[in-house]
């Protein structure tokens, strides 16, 4: 057997670049280019080019699906007006005039875990129709360092877009757990995690040119060397964060600390403030300056990119009743559909959710904890019930405090349900299979019971056990009428374990009658 003839070098990279051309979809002729980012940028998108909002609008949409939050509310509904009218403004003026100066409204929002921040700046971008990419700050390091790279966030918003670059670029970029991130003045050395990433984060906040292809793309990589082999020069495809809102957010939890301890410095003497002292956590949250953020641990000009900051208040147990009863995204309409997907109606009382407030507002998490009460309360519901034939589910606090006692009721009522559907399914198959083969045909009590118990052991409904077991008595059942003139059956109990030989009786005993009647 001969060795394998080898390919030439030339072979192999006219091979290559072929299966890279198939792989990547490059063009293959320089009259037909690949689309650049500038060309893709052309035109406005119609969610910038239609937005006519007033911050009552913003305001009135998100207090459908957040409960409380009110001046956030309005911070918000203000913010995203003023820049994305100012975004339609720039892009709709003809390139040769003056430029216009504008500075970006982006957002800082300050507050516990659990209070709505995210769904807050979620559902702004449902209502404007711009990508939205949320992310938290500590899975970033500066670039080129270990860790995810900050322009990631942009180039995800390209996703998000299905590619539309023009409409990428007025999305709306969250951020996190910023508070994570801030660091020590004590701190000693490079801090690629702190630092680094809000030094990288202060181009992106403001105006930069983003590669729609990271450093680490090996695609794109591939496709800059083909077209730098074909053309001399690779298209370096951007993105602009001009017009890209850049929303912050975090827990801040030494924050209070900060600003008591500067209010008393400051008050010291005849005018010092007494109201300071006895102020809580998040009155003081309200008072925080931008040196207390510095203090913190953030760089004084990533701060100075924040310019509208608000905080968002703690949930009392009231406001989580709230959410589960009155708000749009409620957790409850989640647990209604998981039960419906097992054929059971879950209806909770008022004085359910009252209950699971109570206890998730115990859990100091905000609404993360209606989350883990509920879970924890209707777990065994969920385990038990799917499958057990129980069809409606009243769910009350004694319920949910002692599910086995209402699981056992549900299971019986459930079984007696299900014998009952089967019962009838039984009789059901029983006419139609007379009215299909004009016969009287009906199942003796007995024969009901035995086909119900062995559909049970068999696991397989009472009715496609009768198809099974009788399938082929209408063939014997018509010969025993024309040889008797017999219309009428009653299906005996023994029919159930051994039909062929019951029906094989019946028909030899038709044939006597015939003998019987041709003696006569």
């Amino acid at each position: 057997m001969s060795d394998p003839i080898m390919p030439t070098p030339e072979q192999m990279q006219r091979r290559l670049q072929e299966l890279l051309r198939t792989t990547f979809a490059m063009p293959t002729s320089p009259s037909d280019p690949p689309e650049t980012a500038v060309e893709k940028k052309s035109g406005i998108p119609e969610a910038i080019r239609g937005f006519t909002l007033t911050p009552r609008e913003i305001k009135a949409h998100l207090d459908r699906f957040v409960i409380q939050q009110e001046e956030a509310k309005k911070v918000l509904g203000i913010a995203v007006c003023d820049h994305y009218n100012n975004a339609k403004v720039m892009a709709s003026r003809d390139p040769a005039a003056p430029a216009l100066e504008y500075s970006k409204q982006n957002v800082l929002l300050a507050g516990p875990t659990g209070v709505g921040k995210t769904y807050l700046v979620k559902h702004v971008a449902e209502l404007i129709g711009v990508p939205f990419v949320k992310a938290d700050a500590t899975k970033f390091s500066e670039t080129g360092y270990v860790g995810g790279d900050v322009e990631d966030l942009v180039r995800e918003l390209v996703q998000k877009a299905d590619g539309d670059v023009s409409l990428a670029q007025y999305g709306i970029v969250y951020i996190d757990e910023i508070d994570k991130i801030a660091t020590s003045s004590e701190a000693i050395g490079r801090d690629v995690s702190g630092r680094g990433v809000q030094t990288t984060l202060l181009k992106l906040m403001e105006e930069t040119e983003v590669a729609l292809r990271g450093g680490n793309d090996l695609q794109g990589q591939i496709q800059a060397a083909l077209e730098f082999q074909r053309r001399g020069k690779a298209v370096r495809e951007t993105i602009n964060t001009r017009h890209i809102l850049f929303i912050v957010s975090g827990a801040f939890d030494r924050l209070t600390k900060l600003v008591s301890r500067r209010l008393k410095t400051a008050g010291i003497g005849f005018g010092a403030d007494p109201a300071a002292a006895v102020e809580d956590a998040a009155g003081l949250m309200r008072r925080a300056e931008t040196r207390d953020f510095v203090d913190y641990g953030l760089e004084p000009e990533f701060v100075g990119r924040l310019p509208v900051r608000v905080v968002c208040e703690p949930l009392a147990e009231d406001d989580l009743f709230e959410i589960l009863k009155s708000s749009e995204g409620s957790l409850l309409r989640q647990y209604e559909r998981d039960f419906e997907a097992y054929g059971i109606e879950a209806t909770f009382h008022d004085e359910a959710l009252r209950h699971l407030a109570k206890l998730a507002a115990l859990e100091k998490t905000g609404a993360r904890g209606l989350m883990t009460v509920t879970e924890r309360l209707l777990r065994e519901f969920k385990f038990c019930l799917p499958g057990s034939g129980a069809k409606k589910l009243a769910i009350t606090p004694e319920v949910m405090e002692d599910p086995a006692t209402t699981i056992a009721a549900l299971a019986a009522e459930g079984r007696e349900e299900a014998e009952r559907l089967e019962r009838e399914a039984v009789r059901v198959f029983a006419e139609s299979f007379g009215q299909a083969h004009g016969l009287v045909f009906r199942f003796e009590p007995a024969a009901v019971e035995a086909l119900l118990l062995k559909a049970r052991e068999k696991n397989i409904p009472a009715r496609g056990l009768c198809e099974s077991l009788f399938k082929d008595y209408q063939f014997g059942l018509g010969l025993i009428r024309r040889n008797s003139g017999q219309s009428e059956f009653a299906i005996p109990v023994e029919a159930v374990d051994a039909p062929d030989r019951v029906l094989s009786q019946w028909v030899v005993a038709s044939y006597r009658t015939i003998d019987e009647h041709e003696k006569h």
